[in-house]
C-alpha cells in the first residue's frame, strides 16, 4: 500500500494526464501509450539504480527529467515522455511506488481508450467475470500468480482462456496484470481494475450475486435502491450463483448484505449446531 507522498503524487499524475491523453483521437494511440508506459515501469523493475536515480527527490527535478530525456527520449513517444517526466518530477515515498504509479496510468490509459470507444460497459462487465472465474477456480488463480513460472506462459494460460472471448482493451489490462513481474495477485489487481472503471463515471461497484438472472427493471430499481441507500451513484453488475438458492447477495466496496437463502439456512444450521 502507497504511504502518503506516494498517495499523492499518483493523484496529481492523474490530474495531469486527461491533458496527454487529449492528444489522442483513437484508441490505437492510447493502446500505444499505455503499452511504452507498461515498458518503462518493466525498466525500472530490471534495473535498481535507474529506479532509485528517478526517484530520488533528494536531487533537483528537472536533473531527473533531464535523465528521462537522456535515457528514453529516443526510444518514447513525446507523450509518454511527458508522463514519465510528470511522474519522475512528483514525491514518491518509494522508488518501488513510482514504479506502480506508471503501470496504474497505462492502465488509465487502456480505461480511457475504451472509455473514448464506448466499449466500457463492456470491459467493466468482462473484467467483472474473469474475478467470478477466479473465485470458482482457486487452482487457476495459483498458476496466474505463480512468479516461478515464465510472465509468457502466464499469459499464455490467460489466453487460452479469455484471449477471443474479450475486448482486446479487456485482454490487455489482464495480460498486463498476470505478465507484470510487479506481481500482487490477479484477484487483487482485477479487483482494482473494476474500481477504477466505476471511478471513471463517478460511481461505486455493487457486485450482485443472483440464483437467477434479473431482468432490466429489477437491475435498475436495485441500483436506484443501492444508490439512495449509499447517498452516491453505483453500478450493479450481476452474476448468476446457483449456491445462492435464492435472494440476492450483494457487495459493495468491504460491504456484504447476504439476503441469499442459502445464508439463512446456514444461520439455522448453525444455531441447531450450538
Amino acid at each position: 500500500m502507497m504511504h502518503a507522498a506516494s498517495r499523492q503524487a499518483l493523484a496529481t499524475l492523474r490530474e495531469q494526464f486527461p491533458a496527454v491523453a487529449a492528444r489522442f483521437s483513437s484508441v490505437d494511440g492510447l493502446n500505444r501509450l499505455a503499452d511504452e508506459l507498461y515498458s518503462v515501469s518493466a525498466l525500472l523493475l530490471r534495473n535498481p539504480q535507474l529506479r532509485r536515480l528517478l526517484a530520488d527527490s533528494s536531487t533537483a527535478a528537472e536533473r531527473r527529467g533531464g535523465l528521462v530525456d537522456q535515457l528514453l527520449g529516443s526510444q518514447l513517444s513525446a507523450s509518454a515522455v511527458t508522463v514519465v517526466r510528470d511522474a519522475v518530477a512528483l514525491r514518491w515515498s518509494s522508488p518501488w511506488d513510482l514504479v506502480d504509479g506508471l503501470e496504474l496510468i497505462a492502465d488509465d490509459s487502456l480505461l480511457q481508450a475504451a472509455e473514448q470507444s464506448g466499449a466500457l460497459d463492456d470491459v467493466e462487465d468482462e473484467l467483472f467475470r474473469f474475478e467470478r472465474i477466479l473465485d470458482a477456480e482457486s487452482n487457476l488463480t495459483t498458476l496466474l500468480d505463480e512468479v516461478t513460472v515464465a510472465p509468457a506462459r502466464r499469459v499464455a494460460l490467460l489466453d487460452s482462456i479469455v484471449a477471443s472471448k474479450v475486448n482486446p482493451i479487456t485482454r490487455a489490462l489482464l495480460a498486463h496484470a498476470v505478465g507484470t513481474d510487479r506481481k500482487r495477485g490477479i484477484t487483487f489487481a482485477t479487483r482494482s481494475l473494476l474500481e477504477e472503471a466505476a471511478l471513471r463515471r463517478r460511481r461505486s461497484l455493487a457486485r450482485v450475486l443472483s440464483a437467477v438472472p434479473l431482468s432490466d427493471v429489477q437491475q435498475t430499481r436495485l441500483a436506484a435502491t443501492l444508490t439512495e441507500m449509499y447517498g452516491r451513484a453505483i453500478t450493479i453488475l450481476v452474476a448468476i450463483e446457483p449456491e445462492v438458492v435464492g435472494g440476492l447477495v450483494v457487495q459493495v466496496g468491504d460491504e456484504v448484505i447476504d439476503g441469499s437463502v442459502a445464508a439463512k439456512l446456514n444461520s439455522v444450521r448453525s444455531a441447531l449446531a450450538g
